[in-house]
C-alpha cells in the first residue's frame, strides 16, 4: 500500500471511530438529557412526542390530582387535573412547551424515563407492551389542603396569601396552597393558540398567579418571629417564661432619637410583664429590649437553626420558573435596627414554608426536619419503587433549641391562643399552640397577616403557616388573628378529622 492510500485509510478509520464515539455518547450518556422536556420545553418535537405518550399519574391519598385520559386528536394523551386550581402549585401543569411544579421536578418519573424504573421499561418491551410512565405520590393530606383552598377563597378571588402544613415528626408537607391561583387544565388544553393566551394572561397579570408564595414570597415575618427571639431568650439562661420585661408604650433605640412603639400606640399592660404575657399580647416593646439585651448575632445563630439564611433545602417544586427563596435574617445589624430585627422587622424576611418550620420545630422537642413533598416512587402497576425519609435539616445539629426550651416555648404559645391575639384558633377539647404577626411593609401598602401554630400542643400532629398579603380590607380590619388563624384552625381541625 503507497503511502497515500496508507494515509487516506487511516483518516477514514480516524473519522469512523469519532463517528461511533459521538453516536455512543449522545445514545447512551445524553440521550436523556436531550429528550427531556424540563431541559428543551421550546423544542417542538420533544414536546410533540411527550404529547403523544401516556404520563404517570400524581397521586394523593391514592387518587390521582394529575392524570393521562386518552385523546382522540392526533396526540392521543390529554393531561387533566381533577380538582383544577386547588394543586395548581404542588401538582403544576402540563403544556405544550411548558411544565411546572411536580410535573417538572418529577417527569423523569412521569415518562417512565427515570434510571429507577429500568427494570419496568424492560419488562414493558419483554412483554410487548407500551412504555408506561410512573406514578408519584405526594405528602399531600387531601382534607387540610381542601381546608387550606377554601380557606383563602373565601377571602375572594384576588387575596394574595399562602398557606403551608406541615407534620412536625417527619417534614412531610401536608398542605400548600398559594393565591390567587389558575386552572391548569386551560393550560393543559390541545387547543394551542388557546393555551398560549392562557399562559401570556397569567404572565401579565399583576398579582402573579403563577407564583407559589408558599416558598417564593419572602416578606417580614413579623410578629411570629418573636418565636425565634423567645428561642434565643430562653436558650440564653438569661430568661424564663416568668422573668419580667418592659411593657411601656415605647423602647428608647439606642443611637437614635426614635422609640420603638407597640402597635396599638399604647402600653403592654404595665411598665413590667412576663415573658410569657408579651408573647400573649405580641408586645413589640418587650421584644425589642430583649433582642437588644440577646444582640444580633445570638438572634442570627437562632433564626439559622431554624432554617433562615439556608439554601435550596426544598427541591421538590424547582422548574424552570420556579425555586424556593431563602429566607433571611440580616448580617450587618446595629442596634436600633437589632430590636426591630427581635420583632421580624428591619430586613428579616420569611417564606411561609419557614414560619410553618419554626412551628414544627418548637413541635418537634426542637428537633427541625427538612421538608419534602414526594412521598412514594411508583411503578404503573403501584409497586413502590423508592420510599423517602424523613431526615433533619442540619443532620449535624439537628436541634433548633432543646427540648425543655420547646415545652416551654409551647407552654407560651397555648397561652396566646388561651389567652392572647391566637384566640380565632380555639379548637374545643384540643391545647392549641400559636402566634399572630401583623408585619409592616411599605406606608402605601397594607401590613401582612400572618399567623402560625399547631396541634395538639402536647402531641402534634400538623403545624401550619398563613400567610395573607393582601385581602383588599380596610387597615383595621388586617391582623393575623383576625384573617389568617380562622384558616390555620380549619387545616389542623382537618388534620386532627375534628
Amino acid at each position: 500500500m503507497n503511502r497515500p492510500i496508507r494515509n487516506l485509510a487511516t483518516g477514514c478509520l480516524v473519522l469512523f471511530l469519532a463517528l461511533i464515539a459521538n453516536a455512543t455518547y449522545l445514545q447512551f450518556f445524553k440521550a436523556d438529557d436531550l429528550t427531556s422536556l424540563t431541559k428543551h420545553p421550546n423544542n417542538a418535537r420533544v414536546s410533540n412526542a411527550a404529547f403523544s405518550a401516556p404520563r404517570g399519574d400524581i397521586l394523593v391519598n391514592g387518587r390521582a390530582v394529575a392524570h393521562s385520559k386518552k385523546s382522540d386528536d392526533e396526540f392521543k394523551y390529554l393531561r387533566t387535573y381533577r380538582f383544577g386550581a386547588e394543586y395548581a402549585h404542588v401538582a403544576g401543569f402540563f403544556a405544550r412547551g411548558r411544565i411546572g411544579a411536580v410535573e417538572a421536578s418529577e417527569n423523569s418519573v412521569l415518562t417512565g424515563e427515570s434510571p429507577e424504573l429500568f427494570v419496568n421499561r424492560v419488562g414493558d418491551i419483554l412483554s410487548n407492551k407500551p412504555p408506561a410512565g410512573g406514578n408519584v405520590s405526594l405528602t399531600i393530606n387531601a382534607a387540610a389542603q381542601r381546608a387550606a383552598y377554601e380557606g383563602l377563597k373565601k377571602l375572594g378571588n384576588n387575596v394574595r396569601g399562602a398557606v403551608v402544613a406541615i407534620e412536625p415528626s417527619t417534614g412531610k408537607i401536608l398542605a400548600m396552597v398559594s393565591s390567587p391561583t389558575f386552572n391548569p387544565n386551560r393550560l393543559a388544553t390541545h387547543d394551542f393558540p388557546k393555551a398560549n393566551a392562557t399562559y401570556l394572561r397569567l404572565l401579565k397579570n399583576d398579582l402573579v398567579p403563577l407564583n407559589n408564595r408558599a416558598i417564593e414570597e419572602r416578606l417580614p415575618p413579623g410578629s411570629t418571629f418573636k418565636l425565634v427571639t423567645a428561642a434565643a431568650a430562653l436558650s440564653s439562661g438569661k430568661f424564663t417564661p416568668d422573668s419580667l420585661v418592659p411593657g411601656g408604650a415605647s423602647l428608647d433605640l439606642p443611637l437614635t432619637s426614635k422609640n420603638l412603639p407597640n402597635e396599638n400606640g399604647g402600653s403592654c399592660g404595665a411598665s413590667k410583664i412576663t415573658l410569657t404575657r408579651a408573647l400573649d399580647v405580641s408586645c413589640n416593646v418587650a421584644f425589642g429590649s430583649v433582642g437588644l439585651k440577646l444582640g444580633a448575632d445570638a438572634l442570627r445563630e437562632q433564626a439559622e437553626k431554624f432554617g433562615f439564611n439556608k439554601k435550596s433545602y426544598f427541591t421538590d417544586l424547582d422548574d424552570p420558573l420556579t425555586s424556593q427563596v431563602t429566607s433571611i435574617f440580616p448580617t450587618k445589624v446595629d442596634a436600633p435596627q437589632t430590636a426591630y430585627s427581635a420583632i421580624g422587622q428591619f430586613e428579616v424576611s420569611a417564606t411561609p414554608l419557614q414560619m410553618a418550620m419554626v412551628s414544627a420545630a418548637i413541635a418537634n422537642n426542637g428537633r427541625v426536619m427538612k421538608p419534602y413533598l414526594v412521598n412514594e416512587i411508583l411503578s404503573s402497576d403501584l409497586d413502590v419503587i423508592k420510599g423517602f425519609n424523613p431526615e433533619p435539616l442540619n443532620p449535624d445539629s439537628p436541634q433548633a433549641i432543646s427540648a425543655g426550651v420547646a415545652s416551654k416555648l409551647t407552654e407560651m404559645m397555648v397561652s396566646v391562643v388561651d389567652n392572647g391575639t391566637g384566640r380565632p384558633a380555639r379548637i374545643p377539647g384540643i391545647a392549641v399552640a400559636g402566634k399572630t404577626g401583623t408585619a409592616q411593609s411599605a406606608p402605601k401598602r397594607p401590613p401582612y397577616a400572618w399567623f402560625t401554630s399547631f396541634a395538639p400542643a402536647d402531641n402534634a400532629r400538623v403545624a401550619v403557616a398563613v400567610l395573607i398579603q393582601d385581602a383588599g380590607v380596610e387597615r383595621d380590619q388586617i391582623s393575623g388573628g383576625g384573617l389568617a388563624a380562622p384558616i390555620a384552625k380549619a387545616v389542623m381541625e382537618a388534620v386532627l378529622d375534628r
